[in-house]
């Protein structure tokens, strides 16, 4: 049972009652060592739970893989303490014979924040050159009646933060149908969005061609780079995006929608992919939207390779 969520005696206090003592959920929050072929690439502070969506996410971002087949294993390595335990925060990968293995230069031996993700990425070229796909190609059009019922429904399935208040979310949508096709909740921002790609990833859907990604919180440099590297077109958040993830987005031909609350939004790159209503259903099912195992769903065989 992943240890999404830890319990721990509070003190709560109200200025027009007593103070008591009682139980209170707390998301959980583990530090994560990504392994390539035995070799530590890098550390994230993380919500255990879908840790193999994560590296194969991250791994998506930085370029190093693109199928689901380059990754042919991933395991938990034991001996990560003093007693030899298996603490499930040692994930191993391995890539299939004839990939590349990650640029020693993409190593980064520290602890990224949950709050910041692996930071440092300032050049838009790097990024530009070693994406697989371009994104400004994609002819997905989606009515803003449809995008403004993205924010609720992410929220709806959000299973951990009701019990924690303390998690973000990544959902995947279908831009055309308004189905949910997957969700993921973590301590990080960045990490919910790479569990998402991960997922893809395993299913071989990527690049994803014709869906939006929704967010919680604010859309960053970091975020927009993932999604791109994933062939992802259209990037929505309820907060407000970065000037770089700005900048980024629109000089990569990616959607930007920011401020993405009740009836309104801002867009801030590709206007022209938020168009007219074209009469798609707002209520569509959903996919594997919880924590829980993937359930099979026919819209995610709509998202085109």
């Amino acid at each position: 049972m992943p240890r999404i969520a830890a319990r721990r005696r509070v003190t709560r206090i109200d200025l027009v009652g007593s103070a008591r003592r009682t139980e209170d959920h707390l998301a959980a929050e583990e530090p994560l060592e990504i392994r390539v072929g035995g070799r530590s690439l890098a550390v994230t502070m993380r919500t255990p739970g879908h840790d193999v969506e994560l590296a194969a996410g991250f791994l998506v971002s930085e370029g190093v893989v693109s199928a689901a087949d380059h990754v042919v294993a991933a395991r938990y390595c034991a001996g990560a303490t003093d007693e030899g335990l298996n603490t499930y925060n040692v994930l191993d990968v391995s890539l299939r014979a004839g990939v590349a293995p990650p640029d020693p230069s993409l190593e980064r031996h520290f602890t990224t924040t949950s709050a910041c993700g692996v930071c440092g990425k300032t050049s838009i070229d790097s990024v530009r050159t070693r994406s697989r796909w371009t994104v400004a190609e994609d002819d997905l059009v989606v009515a803003p009646e449809l995008l403004v019922t993205f924010p609720e429904r992410l929220r709806e399935q959000q299973v951990v933060f009701d019990q924690t208040g303390g998690l973000h979310a990544a959902g995947l949508f279908d831009g055309r149908t308004g189905a949910l096709l997957v969700l993921r909740e973590d301590i990080g921002r960045h990490n919910a969005v790479d569990k998402v790609v991960g997922w893809a990833l395993g299913r071989g859907l990527l690049p994803l061609r014709g869906t939006v990604l929704m967010v919680s919180g604010r859309s960053s440099f970091e975020l927009t780079q993932k999604a791109i590297m994933a062939g992802i077109p259209f990037l929505a958040s309820v907060s407000a995006p970065s000037s770089l993830a700005a900048d980024l987005a629109h000089d990569s031909g990616l959607t930007l929608v920011g401020f993405l609350r009740g009836t309104s939004m801002v867009v801030y790159a590709g206007d022209e992919r938020v168009g007219p209503s074209s009469g798609s259903g707002a209520g569509a099912g959903t996919a594997d939207a919880g924590s829980g195992a993937a359930h099979a769903d026919p819209a995610a065989q709509r998202v085109t390779a």
